[in-house]
């Protein structure tokens, strides 16, 4: 099960929306009056840190959806015997993991509007873990098809 490499991309994929969670997404920084807002997967706040700083807003719908594309990837791993479920598993992730990041740029253009400055925000590297994740479901998709061609081919010989 984990010696296939389509098993070791899915475990992979399920550790980057893991760390998606505990990095901030979003930040941005007022330079006059030095007030800032950052986006985590759970919460948009204003101040340095979450606990130094007052939760302006809620931004949960990225944190349930990078939770449920590692648990989906992880239940991908665990179904090595049926590779049409796997597959199944890794569009439905392709599509969570989109949803996820569509999710984040929505909040984070969402907050962008909420700090009046003329300066942009800045993108974290939780921001660009999804897109680490498409490229590791790809893969993983890749090779889940290339052995399923193989267990076909050696059928035809039997």
């Amino acid at each position: 099960m984990i010696q296939r490499i389509q098993s070791v991309f899915l475990l992979l994929l399920a550790l980057a929306m893991l760390a998606m969670l505990a990095l901030p997404l979003w930040s941005k920084t007022d330079p006059i009056s030095h007030a800032s807002l950052t986006l985590t997967a759970f919460q948009l706040y204003r101040g340095a840190t979450p606990e130094a700083g007052a939760v302006v807003a809620s931004a949960w719908p990225i944190g349930a959806l990078a939770l449920t594309a590692a648990a989906t990837a992880i239940y991908a791993v665990f179904q090595f015997r049926r590779r049409s479920v796997q597959l199944l598993l890794c569009s439905l992730n392709l599509l969570l993991v989109v949803a996820t990041l569509g999710a984040a740029f929505l909040y984070s253009s969402r907050a962008d509007a909420m700090l009046n400055v003329k300066m942009e925000g800045r993108y974290l590297a939780g921001f660009y873990l999804p897109t680490l994740a498409l490229v590791l479901n790809l893969l993983a998709s890749r090779y889940i098809r290339r052995d399923e061609r193989l267990v076909r081919s050696m059928d035809r010989l039997r």
